[in-house]
């Protein structure tokens, strides 16, 4: 019996004036992957990402999440049916240490959300969960320093944890590995293989060694349009991709 995917789109377009940003695209992420998208630079991937969680309204086009329709529904709706996501830029709030942003994060599932005055036993079980994603993700040793003093690798993953903390079943990392070293890369591509176990990945990244990597499928997006898409094996040796982005690596 085929699977429900977690995501899909059909013919999802979205226009800027005379330009169309992303083209008809038609994709489907099944659960418990990292589905890659790939493609040169205003290729349409982070517009797609913004389509996907609403942070963009398509020109046309139906997006649909576990079946559900949320073509037009704002960021936070989206969010809190289980779709999580990091940003190129990060999003973590840099004079809070560590561990309050992952709370912050924690806190915006819970009741209390909006509540600046909280019991001190709820402030507690939310630390506590903090410091479990933190460990998970490798930070816990850093949970009183303040963010803005985090190394790049370091910030990008607390960025990730900050999606995870949402309790996502679908995590969008959005160039997760960009401007990384090489010894943070490795950490950053351990954490989303590990994130993976329990939390579909889908994946915007430039680096095209962590995506044949770590990818259980990929999609090719060239000026908007899907060229591609199947396992990195395919994917290597498709003659389009090549030509619109391979080769230029």
């Amino acid at each position: 019996m085929q699977r429900q995917p977690i995501i899909e789109t059909k013919k999802l377009s979205k226009d800027f004036g005379a330009l169309r940003a992303v083209n008809e695209v038609d994709l489907t992420v099944d659960p418990g992957q990292i589905h890659s998208i790939i493609g040169p630079n205003g290729a349409g991937k982070t517009t797609l990402f913004n389509l996907l969680t609403g942070f963009l309204s398509p020109s046309r086009g139906r997006v649909f999440f576990n079946g559900l329709e949320i073509t037009n529904l704002p960021p936070f709706a989206i969010s809190k049916l289980g779709i999580g996501r990091s940003f190129q830029i990060t999003s973590i709030f840099p004079d809070l240490t560590v561990l309050e942003n992952i709370r912050i994060a924690i806190q915006s599932r819970t009741k209390a959300s909006f509540h600046f005055l909280i019991s001190l036993q709820k402030l507690r079980v939310l630390e506590e969960k903090a410091e479990q994603i933190l460990q998970k993700i490798g930070l816990e040793d850093k949970k009183e320093m303040l963010s803005r003093n985090l190394s790049h690798g370091e910030k990008r993953i607390l960025d990730i944890g900050i999606g995870l903390a949402t309790e996502p079943c679908l995590l969008l990392l959005d160039e997760p590995a960009s401007g990384l070293t090489r010894e943070e890369i490795s950490m950053v591509i351990k954490l989303v293989k590990e994130v993976s176990d329990h939390v579909t990945i889908i994946l915007i990244e430039h680096n095209i060694d962590v995506v044949l990597s770590i990818s259980d499928k990929i999609t090719v997006l060239h000026q908007g349009s899907v060229i591609a898409e199947g396992h990195p094996e395919l994917i290597q040796k498709d003659e389009k991709v090549q030509e619109a982005y391979l080769g230029g690596y």
